[in-house]
């Protein structure tokens, strides 16, 4: 049996460059997405594209914790051991503390850090039961570098680094690693109208490939953060 792997909001972008790369070296591979019809079109992808795995997949808003939490049941519905989990949902919405909409710093925390947090609350149970298993977070270069216009985000995912390395320190124990991920400017859809050549922005492709040669270490080492950005510096 294949291996599986679990990637939340894996429909674009990075999330959908990582279960691609999973699904490469033949991994079983489950997604969540917000949007059905986004869900579909990665269904039919996957189905063409990758005949030797198993693809899952749920419609769900993981900043909303009844969403969250079928699509755990979901997952465990499964009856699988759980080999990968790549906590990729998030969302940006640009601002300034001082002067953003109110209610921004909710939705970015409960997007980008409850997300996360339940999603892997629920999930880890299973890999503490087996003794395996490799926690990925998505972060940013904003987990460690505040910027003007970054506002709540910034915050959301400074706090979400500060998730990941509690994590790892939990998780030693149980043989578990956990790894953060920062990427700076990343081409995808969020960065779609703005007048900047692609050189100026780390691939998709570009991250998933670090995932996995993260997860290709050996069981006596981890990747505790990587930091990546674009050869010509931040935008």
């Amino acid at each position: 049996m294949n291996k599986l792997a679990v990637i939340s909001g894996a429909t674009k972008g990075i999330g959908f460059a990582i279960a691609q790369k999973f699904a490469q070296q033949n991994f079983d591979v489950v997604i969540c997405s917000r949007n059905q019809a986004d869900i579909e079109k990665a269904k039919t992808y996957f189905a063409e594209n990758h005949k030797n795995i198993q693809f899952f997949a749920k419609t769900a808003d993981l900043s909303k914790s009844e969403d969250t939490l079928k699509f755990i049941q979901f997952i465990l519905s499964l009856n699988r051991n759980i080999d990968i989990l790549v906590n990729n949902a998030g969302a940006y919405q640009p601002g300034q503390v001082h002067n953003e909409d109110e209610g921004v710093l909710e939705k970015m925390i409960e997007t980008n850090l409850y997300s996360a947090y339940r999603l892997t609350r629920g999930i880890v149970p299973k890999m503490i039961e087996h003794k395996q298993g490799h926690i990925f977070t998505i972060c940013s270069t904003a987990s460690i570098i505040p910027y003007i216009n970054g506002g709540s985000y910034c915050i959301s995912k400074h706090a979400l680094l500060g998730f990941s390395k509690v994590l790892r320190e939990e998780m030693k124990e149980h043989n578990i690693r956990v790894t953060a991920i920062l990427p700076g400017p990343t081409k995808t859809a969020s960065w779609d109208g703005v007048d900047l050549p692609t050189e100026r922005f780390i691939k998709s492709e570009d991250i998933a490939e670090a995932v996995f040669g993260a997860y290709s270490l050996s069981e006596f080492a981890v990747v505790e953060e990587l930091l990546i950005r674009p050869q010509l510096g931040d935008i």
